[in-house]
């Protein structure tokens, strides 16, 4: 029988290495610590590993980029002479990065604004984002958070975690922590197991998440001590971040193997990049190279805006073309979602092709990746009243402020108005009689949200 009919655990180790740590004991290759501390991170020693252009030279040597560093696993995965390599084109800067464009930012996605305590991010109603620590294993050159992230000045203090943690105590309606930086898988163990436990013994915290690029970057970090760890604090679950195929290695297949048989569901996060994984076959490889080490294709990312990054971002439209050719073309469950997330902080927008062509009253007409064309019928005696006795007995959540079109669906609102909008149509104009009225009143539909629909009088006898 075959490794996998037998389903034991991945146990062979396999070395991959440039040639330049050919001489480095296989128990030192293999330790997580001696990788980060041995990380490259100047011209000088990356020459001894690949060969540099005069661009990325220029880039390593000029003052104020973003922070270079490069665990010795993670650059043994470079082409040496090719700089279009797409694991290189990831991580070693060029003087591209020094060309602004259009509508690029430093927080591009208002991550600061939606920030209640310093590194907590509450942008949806039900889950947070509690960023840790500033530092990652290595860096993207396209990071959404280049702004704090490998800056060590920048990182966070055991106060400011007792304040993240104070704030989602205090806040029931929070069901879902993600655990972000910088990556944190990179803080001591200690330390992260400190913040697991305390988010666990929150009781209405229900899941609990992490997101990194230790297990791509660093794979020897997912010792089968980490994973028992883990595993004390479910429900957990881990997304990583592989881009391109060639980030899939017998390392990361072993990091994934330990982590799903403690019971940690993983799942995929990545960014779509020019020169590196802008093409349907690549995607297509990729994810099926996910599934293939029990990694779920979770979210396609179009670039952010972020400063550096302008070279690397593709056309929406090389999204939409990609989507269409992974949905139908392969199972379902290795096919991500397609997202934008929204500049100015409005979160992630799902982008995809168009399937519905057209709805009638009693009809809908579809299509299918082939272009096969065809209706589905709407049922006729169909009630959407008839669930609500069962919805009655669940609890709805808190969910303040952030109602949206959903809102606007359960009947509780008839419009949303953009901030100011009826300061703009008043023209300037005075407070008259027939603008006046309590709450204005006049301009909420009747039996719609909060305002009672007005009784009539009882006609009075004679």
């Amino acid at each position: 029988m075959t490794k996998a009919q037998t389903a034991e655990p991945i146990t062979e180790t396999v070395y991959t290495r440039a040639p330049y740590w050919n001489d480095i004991p296989d128990e030192k290759w293999m330790d997580w610590r001696w990788q980060m501390s041995n990380r490259l991170n100047t011209a000088d020693e990356l020459a001894k590993v690949i060969n540099l252009t005069d661009s990325e030279r220029k880039a390593l040597t000029s003052k104020g980029l973003f922070r270079v560093d490069i665990t010795p696993y993670f650059a043994s995965l470079m082409d040496p002479d090719d700089p279009n390599c797409p694991v290189r084109r990831q991580i070693i800067p060029t003087e591209k990065e020094m060309v602004p464009f259009e509508s690029m930012m430093e927080d591009s996605l208002a991550e600061d604004k939606h920030s209640p305590v310093p590194g907590l991010v509450h942008r949806y109603p039900d889950r947070v984002l509690m960023l840790v620590t500033t530092q990652c294993a290595s860096y993207c050159r396209y990071c959404t958070r280049s702004r704090i992230v490998g800056d060590p000045t920048q990182t966070f203090s055991r106060q400011e975690f007792d304040a993240q943690i104070e704030y989602i105590e205090n806040t029931p309606q929070i069901r879902d922590v993600l655990l972000s930086g910088g990556d944190p898988m990179v803080l001591a163990p200690k330390l992260l197991e400190m913040i697991l436990s305390r988010l666990r013994a929150i009781p209405h915290v229900e899941i609990i998440r992490i997101g990194s690029r230790v297990p791509v970057f660093l794979p020897m970090r997912v010792t089968q001590e980490f994973a028992d760890m883990v595993g004390k604090y479910h429900p957990f679950w881990l997304n990583i971040h592989v881009n391109h195929p060639k980030e899939i290695t017998p390392e990361l297949a072993a990091a994934a193997d330990r982590l799903t048989r403690a019971g940690v569901p993983l799942g995929n996060q990545s960014v779509l990049l020019a020169g590196v994984n802008d093409s349907v076959t690549i995607q297509r490889k990729l994810v099926h190279e996910l599934v293939k080490i029990r990694v779920r294709p979770y979210y396609l990312y179009q670039c952010d805006l972020v400063e550096g990054a302008g070279h690397l971002r593709t056309s929406v439209s090389k999204g939409i073309e990609i989507m269409e050719g992974l949905r139908g073309h392969t199972s379902g469950y290795a096919v991500p979602q397609y997202v934008i997330d929204a500049p100015g902080g409005g979160g992630k927008i799902p982008v995809a092709p168009n399937y519905v062509l057209s709805q009638g009253p009693d009809k809908i007409i579809l299509r299918n990746f082939e272009g096969f064309i065809t209706t589905y019928t709407e049922p006729e005696d169909y009630d959407p009243h008839a669930i609500k006795a069962q919805e009655s007995l669940i609890a709805p959540r808190s969910e303040p402020g952030q109602e949206g079109l959903t809102g606007l669906l359960s009947g509780k609102k008839m419009f949303i108005e953009p901030e100011g909008f009826g300061d703009v149509h008043a023209r300037g104009g005075a407070e008259h009689r027939l603008r006046s009225g309590e709450l204005k009143q006049k301009w909420q539909p009747l039996g719609v949200g909060s305002i009672e629909q007005p009784q009539l009088e009882e006609p009075k006898e004679e």
